[in-house]
């Protein structure tokens, strides 16, 4: 599933393309994707300006002149890209074509349907349901090793556990996690009562660090992503842990070994020498 970085760079490869721009024609060519589209959802974008594009967790949020916000979700395998020649929204997973008044054809590709399309008042966004409860945003200012002693003391669950709870901290994802408890030297089976104070300071600036770098490196492509512009990025070819079971340790000096366990389902990816 695509995670904070990746929404991130969709957002500002898309945001230098459709802020300002009216939709002129909207295809919908199924009546739901995750949940149903709204009703009449075709008609009400339909002669809309897009006014801003913004970002909240893994949701894309796309204002309008009307004073309402499109909700994306990209959700396991979405894609929402301006098309080219490789993808001019007539192909079997293209679910959502917009045409805008200078040519630009926005095209939302989706094989698995796990994502969603909404619309909400911008009035009462914050109290929407799919965000209402989303926690603090990791590349804010309210995110900091203080932000952290107070959210994780006396808490049981795993470290690893409570960076994937979207009410604590929004957009972090599997491989995210993984990396900045690599780059902090936290081991992910540590309970989060244990962080705060220095270990909570390291991760803070991990976490941060590299959110930011897959940012600059346009996100990670493994299986579905695709920038908006249809290009891969390419913060995979960095991970120092995740997916790298078995590999020896990245961190100079260390002579430990990629280790792989499964936590709430999830593979987690850790070096047991280096990270406590």
């Amino acid at each position: 599933m695509p995670e904070l970085p990746e929404v991130e760079t969709v957002r500002r490869g898309l945001e230098k393309v459709v802020v300002g721009r009216r939709i002129v024609a909207v295809t919908v060519r199924r009546p739901d994707l995750r949940q149903p589209f709204p009703p009449r959802f075709a008609d009400r974008l339909t002669g809309r300006r897009f006014t801003d594009l913004s970002r909240r967790a893994k949701y894309l949020l796309a204002g309008l002149d009307d004073a309402n916000v499109l909700i994306v979700h990209l959700g396991m395998s979405g894609r929402l890209v301006v098309a080219d020649k490789r993808c001019r929204g007539e192909g079997p997973h293209d679910h959502v074509v917009m045409d805008l008044d200078d040519g630009t054809r926005l095209v939302y590709s989706d094989a698995r349907r796990f994502g969603l399309m909404t619309l909400a008042e911008r009035g009462k966004l914050e109290a929407h349901p799919l965000l209402e409860r989303v926690g603090v945003e990791p590349l804010s200012d309210a995110f900091d090793a203080g932000f952290l002693d107070r959210a994780l003391a006396g808490k049981r669950a795993p470290i690893k556990a409570a960076l994937l709870d979207q009410r604590l901290v929004a957009g972090i994802g599997n491989i995210y996690a993984c990396e900045a408890l690599f780059r902090a030297g936290i081991s992910p089976r540590r309970s989060s009562a244990t962080v705060p104070g220095a270990r909570a300071r390291r991760l803070s600036i991990a976490l941060r660090a590299v959110l930011e770098d897959a940012i600059a490196a346009g996100g990670s492509s493994l299986r579905d992503y695709v920038r908006a512009d249809g290009e891969l990025g390419y913060f995979q070819h960095d991970f120092a842990v995740y997916d790298r079971e078995g590999e020896r340790c990245a961190r100079p000096g260390c002579q430990g070994v990629v280790r792989r366990i499964v936590q709430a389902g999830r593979s987690t990816f850790y070096c047991g020498a280096c990270q406590h």
